[in-house]
């Protein structure tokens, strides 16, 4: 198989810039939330349950060693944290 071939550091770094992708996005949404005065369409359990699920990989990627999991869905879970405050201010 052709993915066997490409070496584990090129998807190492592949999955960093792909997760701080995500990261960028939800801080838009963090962003947006904290600058609008409207209120929010985001519940906080959709939130809430995102925050539990990139814990999860950043457990995962610090027991397995895998910088692209643990790093991304690190900073993915403390964004999560502050849409959930965002979301909770409104």
């Amino acid at each position: 198989m052709i993915l066997q071939r490409i070496p584990d550091n090129y998807f190492e770094i592949a999955g960093t810039g792909f997760g701080l992708l995500a990261s960028v996005s939800i801080a838009a949404q963090v962003h947006a939330e904290f600058t609008t005065h409207v209120p929010s369409t985001v519940s906080s359990a959709y939130a809430f349950g995102f925050f539990f699920i990139f814990a999860y990989w950043t457990v995962y990627g610090l027991r397995f060693k895998r910088p692209a999991l643990w790093l991304t869905n690190g900073i993915a879970s403390l964004m999560q944290i502050l849409l959930l405050v965002a979301i909770l201010r409104k």
